[in-house]
């Protein structure tokens, strides 16, 4: 199979010239995605859990159907272990409330790196504040390689909590979080990893990094936007208050008190978004039937491709390694002399797609000395064809800033 067959499973790509080079901030959903998301609605659409009525019972088994695809993607030993929630930065946050707040004390330390999304950053100072505990900051050399002098210097006996991100959205890097999660065990910290990069593109098994907290968002692997993932271990998350409370999450409620329901419902208030999981079920049918070794090969030669193109061009800087096998698909870049959001609105009048600003790595931007960035993302639906003319529109950026040729 090559990327042009993919590509007409995706009703965006026809009948248009758009290259969408932005999948870092969300990718394109297959036909198979829009479809199991209207056949929820036109088959199954009633409230699950609540009614003994067939629509009803056949919801709830989508529903937990879904669960247990998830369950299985990413390696979970048991399906209560995965907990629908709208996307990554609510995970990161039930995790800072229900876990964080209760585990962390006065001079406790949690450390994070200066790469991370604000998801995983304004969480953690969060609970910061709260307990008088203190933010380390892990920070990479200059090929953005968190190395193992840097994590075991800082994480010491007082860190209670590491949390990091699998792929860095900025500089696509692949951080050694098998490595940093065994070392963190070893000093009695509990390990969280942002997947929201790395579930997308490559087999995430939860046991083998060694994480006891995964969350990751459906809308960058082609699933609806809406779903969100996190994943815990059963230990953790029975000891774990729920971070919303209301309709669907209790046992028992009197006008006093109330039990919670049994793992995962308990973190599940108020009526779920049971298509959109049934929409990341199939997203991850399709994922599974492209393949993770197609996903790397083409992310792999599209951005070699971009890299050395952009080398000729002496007015680029890329960020990251120099190595395109370790970007994954993530190519964050300059242009001497023009500021990144008239990149992105340069080319867009050539129906090019990019994302330009800070990418919501803000720390990671102030440890670069930037103020913000163009970001060309790749997905294994993108080709050859896109790069070179992203390439060719790229090095007329300038003249229609008044550079000349």
């Amino acid at each position: 199979m090559k990327a042009e067959d993919f590509r007409q499973d995706f009703p965006i790509f026809k009948g248009n010239d758009y290259i969408y080079f932005d999948n870092a901030a969300t990718s394109q959903r297959p036909q198979a995605v829009i479809d199991a998301v209207a056949d929820f609605y036109q088959k199954s659409n009633a409230n699950p859990l609540r009614g003994l009525y067939d629509w009803s019972v056949d919801a709830t088994e989508r529903y937990e159907h879904a669960r247990s695809t998830v369950a299985k993607f990413i390696g979970a030993k048991e399906s209560c272990e995965i907990v629908f929630t709208r996307n990554t930065t609510e995970s990161m946050n039930l995790i800072a409330y229900s876990y964080g707040l209760k585990n962390v004390g006065k001079d406790d330390e949690i450390v994070i790196s200066v790469m991370e999304h604000h998801s995983n950053i304004l969480p953690w100072q969060m609970v910061c504040r709260q307990t008088g505990a203190k933010l380390v900051w892990l920070e990479p050399d200059e090929e953005g390689v968190i190395t193992e002098d840097e994590y075991k210097s800082k994480i010491t006996d007082k860190a209670k909590i590491v949390s990091i991100g699998h792929v860095s959205n900025v500089l696509g890097v692949t951080n050694p979080v098998k490595e940093i999660a065994a070392y963190a065990h070893d000093k009695g910290a509990v390990v969280v990893v942002d997947g929201a990069q790395s579930v997308p593109h490559m087999k995430v098994d939860v046991n083998e990094i060694g994480a006891d907290f995964l969350a990751f968002s459906g809308h960058k692997l082609m699933a609806p936007m809406g779903i969100g993932v996190l994943y815990g271990k059963k230990d953790l998350l029975e000891a774990m208050d729920p971070f919303l409370t209301g309709g669907e999450m209790i046992e028992y409620v009197t006008r006093d008190s109330a039990t919670w329901a049994e793992l995962p419902h308990k973190f599940e208030a108020g009526t779920v978004n049971a298509a959109d999981a049934v929409g990341l079920e199939a997203a991850i049918n399709y994922i599974e039937s492209v393949g993770f070794d197609f996903i790397k090969e083409q992310e792999h030669k599209l951005t070699r491709l971009l890299m050395d193109g952009m080398s000729e061009l002496s007015y680029i800087k890329v960020y990251g390694s120099k190595d395109p096998n370790k970007h994954c698909g993530i190519v964050t870049f300059t242009m001497d002399g023009v500021h990144p959001h008239d990149i992105s609105s340069v080319l867009n009048e050539d129906h090019v797609c990019v994302r330009a600003g800070h990418h919501c790595a803000q720390p990671l931007m102030q440890f670069l000395k930037v103020g913000s960035t163009a970001r060309a993302s790749l997905y294994f639906y993108n080709t050859e064809e896109e790069v070179k003319r992203f390439l060719e529109v790229l090095k007329g950026v300038r003249k229609v800033m008044g550079y000349g040729d």
